[in-house]
């Protein structure tokens, strides 16, 4: 049975066995923290720094709030099995509760993105319907917002300990009590739906079932193996939870393994290396425009240091080229990884396409780089870089319960397994457009495979851009040759329609691109864009005629992206037309 302990902030001393009531399969989604109570009861599951100090949960707590939470909503409320919970939260502790409280309760689970706008977020919800929304005090207004727009939305729960408000039920407020019935599913049940970043109109909702989720754990149980030493790891999280790949891996694999994931407030690199240092990570999820800004980060401070020191990095560095070792690049550039913490071993990188020289530096300073691939419809991820070091443009093997085939007229990816979503919400006319009636998904990536069968993504079908001659031009390489510059932080390669002319209705290339800030601060404005653009002509001397941008336009303001750092190239596509 169930012994508790006492309850403090800063650790919940309560083992989750479930009071024995709860018969799992080996890899549910709830033995996450079944199968790790025995061995890890007291080793921190989820941490944060707050304003107090470092709050954390280890495994027992974890288990007791999500338990009590569960509870909560099965007996005091009423909350019918299947219902919908939106969680609109920053990632701490208290949400993966919330995620295990949903299964527990028998919940489908619904992360929003905190930063879409009412209007999106209503939208989402519309199509939805929650029953509950748990939430985090500075989202309460919105929450309030949604729950007099949205009529199914019942319930509104609180998240924060140290919040008072006499009108809201808070989690840390409800009754001590650890035991009900749990609502048990099938493994072809929806556990999540997951949209997509800055979805209005009409919402696209991917659901994901524990049959997808558990597959993924088998799956990436045998690559983390090969990738970490032991189950002791600490990892940092600074990815949203709204986004299926920190879902998946940060999150509940991660939780799988028996490591502690901490959290951070701030994405600022100085602030994140604070939090690396104090708690010695060894491992991280990230997107590669974070691993840029990092590398951006720890150039400026080479740059600002002595030129003596910035003479012995550059010979170093450029040693570390020819030694295959990591272990002495380690002791080669010791100052930067003491700056890590001392024990940091890598990142695994998704969600967008890889700066390979991004990775080749820190490869070069003793950091791992693995490269992944996935889509939200694969629950997500398909392949992870593990094994073949040297090509860092590949994304790797697909995981084992993948079978993967290309188009031979479109070469575009297609895959098949049990980690395919269900399908889209309420939208089976676009689930049919994008897995046939065979059951492969079609990806929308162009991509190729290498005879060892790793996978190369070269391309998106949808950015394609059709020539007048009948090329095709796929946006990401030309953007892969522009970014190779020193003046230039961003650039967003996209098709172009000609409005006049013989090749009226046809598309051309064409370049928005953003000048590093510091250009503007050492030369006028019509100095930086001419440098720009002699910059883009220089470069494009590697591409075919026909690939070169015939058009490009300068812009002071960063590209807009999504919460994973994507540029959307929606927005980039109107700031082109504006420009005409």
């Amino acid at each position: 049975m169930l012994k508790c302990g006492i309850i403090s902030r800063k650790v919940f001393r309560i083992v989750l066995d479930f009071g024995g009531k709860l018969k799992l399969k080996r890899r549910s989604i709830l033995s996450l923290l079944e199968n790790k109570t025995c061995s890890y009861e007291d080793r921190i599951a989820l941490g944060i720094k707050d304003d107090f100090g470092w709050k954390d949960f280890t495994y027992k707590g974890l288990g007791l709030i999500s338990r009590k939470l569960a509870r909560y909503l099965i007996e005091d409320l009423n909350v019918a099995k299947e219902s919908r919970a939106v969680i609109l939260s920053e990632s701490k502790p208290e949400y993966g509760a919330c995620v295990f409280a949903s299964v527990l309760s028998g919940l489908i689970c619904v992360p929003l993105d905190i930063k879409l706008t009412k209007y999106e977020l209503k939208s989402i919800l519309s199509d939805a319907l929650p029953e509950v929304v748990f939430v985090s005090a500075k989202y309460l207004d919105m929450a309030k917002y949604l729950q007099s727009e949205i009529s199914s939305i019942k319930h509104i729960i609180m998240i924060d300990e140290y919040f008072e408000d006499r009108n809201i039920v808070n989690l840390y407020e409800l009754p001590n009590e650890y035991n009900a019935k749990w609502r048990i599913r099938g493994s072809k049940a929806t556990a999540f739906i997951i949209y997509t970043s800055g979805t209005t109109g009409s919402p696209k909702g991917v659901e994901i079932s524990f049959k997808n989720i558990t597959s993924q754990l088998e799956d990436l149980e045998r690559v983390l193996v090969k990738i970490l030493p032991n189950d002791k790891v600490k990892t940092l999280s600074i990815l949203p939870m709204n986004h299926l790949f920190e879902m998946t891996v940060g999150f509940s694999t991660f939780l799988n393994f028996g490591f502690s994931v901490y959290y951070t407030k701030s994405l600022k690199p100085k602030d994140i290396l604070g939090i690396m240092s104090e708690k010695q990570i060894e491992f991280m999820i990230t997107v590669p425009a974070f691993l840029k800004l990092l590398k951006a980060s720890i150039e400026n401070e080479i740059k600002n240091s002595s030129k003596r020191r910035q003479a012995v990095f550059k010979t170093v560095y450029h040693m570390a080229k020819f030694i295959p070792f990591y272990c002495v690049k380690k002791l080669l550039f010791k100052k930067i990884h003491n700056k890590f913490g001392g024990k940091f071993i890598g990142f695994l990188s998704g969600g967008a396409p890889l700066d390979i020289h991004c990775a080749r530096f820190f490869e070069r300073i003793g950091m791992k780089v693995y490269q992944g691939y996935g889509l939200s419809e694969t629950s997500p991820v398909v392949s992870v870089n593990y094994d073949k070091r040297s090509a860092l443009s590949s994304v790797g093997r697909p995981l084992s319960q993948y079978d993967v085939k290309i188009d031979e007229n479109t070469g575009e990816l297609l895959l098949k397994g049990p980690s395919i979503m269900k399908g889209y919400h309420n939208r089976p006319d676009l689930t049919a457009e994008v897995i046939d009636a065979d059951g492969w998904l079609h990806t929308g990536d162009i991509a190729k495979q290498d005879s060892d069968g790793h996978i190369y993504i070269t391309g998106r079908i949808k950015n394609m851009i059709a020539l007048s001659g009948g090329k095709k031009v796929f946006p990401e390489e030309v953007e892969m040759v522009l970014e190779k510059s020193n003046l230039i932080a961003e650039v967003c390669v996209l098709g172009e329609t000609r409005t006049f002319g013989v090749k009226d209705g046809t598309e051309e290339v064409a370049a928005v691109i953003v000048p590093k800030e510091e250009l503007y601060q050492q030369h006028s404005d019509d100095e930086v864009e001419k440098m720009v653009r002699d910059e883009v002509k220089l470069l494009s001397q590697k591409l075919t005629q026909y690939k070169r941008p015939s058009n490009v336009i300068i812009r002071k303001e960063p590209l807009e992206r999504t919460t994973t750092r994507k540029v959307k190239r929606k927005e980039v596509q109107k700031v082109l037309s504006a420009a005409k």
